[in-house]
């Protein structure tokens, strides 16, 4: 086994490096502190780097979203607030204009019931004229047609008596006769 280990080490040191340990390096006890102040010395470099230029930018950035967030949610409710109060005033003057066109429609109605009251009250007045007038002319005409109806009796019954006796009879005994009659 010694001659296998030798000439493994001797084939690694024929490429030029040292001694080849089984261990992997990272892992290896004797590189530890090397490793560790590198890690620190790259550790404090990325942190500068971070808090001095890459975290300011990002802070930055934020405090803008952040601005323009509530920027936005502010100008969001006062646009809200200005359409509530629009929406408020629309339905103030839409109950305004109900109310405005229900007391014209009460007084259209009341002033139509006026109109047909005076348009009623004038029509009865106009027929109670024309039924006066007419039954003044159903009396003229009444008297006219008894007058002609006394005329014709008269000339009837005398034509009657002149038939029956052969002489015309008095032309005050047939007018006696009729108005008479015309008592009874």
């Amino acid at each position: 086994m010694a001659t296998e280990h030798d000439s493994h080490s001797t084939g690694t040191q024929a490429h030029g490096g040292a001694a080849h340990s089984d261990v992997f390096p990272p892992f290896d006890t004797n590189h530890f502190s090397s490793q560790l102040v590198w890690l620190a010395l790259t550790f404090g470099v990325l942190y500068l780097l971070m808090s001095r230029i890459a975290l300011p930018r990002v802070a930055a950035i934020l405090e803008d979203r952040q601005a323009t967030i509530s920027g936005d949610l502010d100008h969001s409710v006062a646009m809200q607030k200005q359409a509530q109060e629009a929406v408020g005033a629309a339905e103030d003057l839409l109950a305004n204009a109900r109310a405005r066109a229900q007391a014209l429609a009460e007084e259209t109605h009341l002033k139509l019931a006026e109109e047909a009251v005076e348009t009623r009250k004038s029509l009865e007045k106009d027929l109670k004229e024309s039924l006066e007038a007419a039954e003044v002319r159903i009396h003229a005409a009444k008297e006219r047609a008894m007058h002609n109806i006394e005329e014709i009796a008269a000339e009837a019954a005398t034509a009657i008596v002149q038939q029956l006796t052969g002489k015309a009879p008095e032309a005050g005994a047939i007018e006696a006769a009729i108005a008479a009659n015309h008592k009874i």
